[in-house]
């Protein structure tokens, strides 16, 4: 097989479905900074991010950008129930800019919900594949301060600039979604560079016939990112989505040179570039998915708390107890959890959005120093007992799926350290236990077995 095939081939498995598989941990590659090295000890003790996919694609209810690739129809459009051609459907598409007005936006109240519920930093899509951009960019129209689109006259126009600085005066970190592909862009959807119409996720011109219009689209993006990397504050992560634009095939965008120029002005700057592997993926970002394994370098999933990234109507969402266990695994395993809340058309968060989001504060509120600044810990997981460590202390949390679990009166934990005390965080301290060679066996208090199943035992060990 041919190396271009195989290239190929390797670019088509990037993404399946809208979501993306992971770089492996063999192609992470150790920053020799140490400044990028002590922000990654940060990242890894944030534990909890929120994620939030927005756009005017949220008035569809309906995944973000994808619809339009034609290569991606068959997926992407299967709730797509009007009666119109691919072309027609791209007009329409595109279009959504002139009927995007959230003027019930509220970033303030989203950084106070963020910041009081536990979540440490922000990831907002500044412009997903669909080219829309979500701050007051120089380089398009197409954007939310495009005279095109209602809400330029609000005072809240720049959204990105306002849920950064908002989050940020909360204390939390920002994290910057990017786009490398845009499919408004003409410079990558080139219009009548081929006979036909039919799009897919790369441009629409083999980049090595036309060199001189894939320069303007590198000059392009990097003048995008510099615009979020020069006028919008302390931004913590580049966070670079479109793994099959890179540098290692015909899509090169010269990424290195432009995160290393905004690092000459953001020198702390960690940048996720998806799937790509090498020195600028300072970040493995598995989708809707947790590693079967504790991973040994930083990563963070990104998983959505409804069924999609972008605006559902009655969706369904996790719940409470969903939402902690997934973040326990995350943490056990050594990760982060971006979890994805996307905001209605409206500018509003759901109702139910929101309540899921203080009842993981209230949890965390009581059980957090098992969670936050945490490292992975062996034996990591053993069937619903999950660990970390911090310092000389461990934690093992005892899952239970169902409020009607069977609370057991003794508990096995595989610890085989010489321990001197067990307490549970929130309860009881100085519980009896017996140590073996194989772990403690662990006496759980009458009281706490009493009544429904909590969301799990957390243990203290020392």
């Amino acid at each position: 097989m041919s190396e271009s095939k195989m290239a190929q081939e390797e670019q088509e498995t990037v993404v399946e479905q809208g979501v993306h598989n992971y770089s492996s941990e063999e192609k992470w590659v150790k920053p020799e900074d140490p400044l990028l090295l002590k922000r990654l000890e940060w990242f890894k003790d944030q534990k909890l991010g929120l994620m939030m996919h927005w756009g005017p694609y949220s008035q569809l209810g309906l995944v973000e950008s994808w619809a339009l690739s034609d290569e991606d129809e068959e997926w992407s459009r299967n709730e797509i129930d009007w009666d119109i051609d691919a072309e027609e459907l791209k007009r329409q598409y595109f279009a959504l800019n002139k009927t995007f007005n959230p003027l019930r936006f509220q970033p303030e109240l989203w950084a106070d919900l963020a910041a009081d519920n536990g979540f440490k930093y922000l990831n907002f899509t500044t412009k997903h594949h669909d080219g829309f951009c979500m701050w007051d960019t120089h380089t398009t129209e197409y954007r939310i301060t495009g005279k095109d689109c209602p809400f330029h006259t609000h005072k809240y126009a720049d959204i990105t600039k306002q849920l950064f600085h908002a989050f940020r005066e909360r204390g939390l970190g920002i994290s910057a979604y990017f786009s490398k592909a845009d499919w408004h862009s003409p410079y990558y959807w080139a219009p009548g560079i081929k006979p036909g119409t039919s799009t897919s996720r790369g441009p629409t011109y083999d980049p090595k016939e036309y060199p001189w219009l894939w320069e303007e689209f590198v000059r392009f993006t990097h003048k995008q990112i510099m615009e979020l990397m020069t006028n919008y504050g302390r931004i913590d992560v580049l966070w670079l989505d479109a793994g099959w634009v890179n540098d290692y095939r015909d899509q090169n965008i010269r990424l290195g040179e432009v995160v290393e120029k905004a690092r000459k002005i953001q020198p702390w700057l960690l940048s996720a570039d998806r799937m790509v592997g090498g020195p600028y993926e300072n970040l493995i970002t598995p989708e809707q998915t947790v590693p079967d394994r504790a991973l040994h370098v930083p990563w963070e999933s990104c998983i959505t708390m409804g069924s999609a990234f972008s605006f559902r109507y009655e969706d369904d969402y996790k719940s409470v107890r969903q939402l902690i266990h997934l973040l326990i695994e995350i943490v056990s395993k050594g990760g982060n959890l971006a979890l994805n809340v996307a905001p209605q058309p409206d500018g509003r968060l759901s109702r139910t959005a929101i309540s899921r989001m203080k009842g993981m504060g209230e949890w965390l509120k009581v059980y957090g120093e098992a969670i936050y600044g945490t490292r992975i810990c062996e034996p990591y997981s053993a069937q619903d007992v999950q660990f970390t460590k911090k310092g000389e202390t461990t934690y093992a949390f005892r899952l239970y799926r169902d409020e009607n679990d069977a609370m057991p009166e003794e508990l096995h934990l595989p610890v085989t350290a010489h321990i001197n005390r067990v307490d549970l965080v929130g309860g009881p301290e100085a519980l009896d236990y017996r140590q073996m060679e194989n772990g403690i066996t662990v006496t759980l208090p009458e009281q706490e077995r009493q009544g429904s199943a909590p969301i799990a035992h957390v243990f203290r060990i020392r």
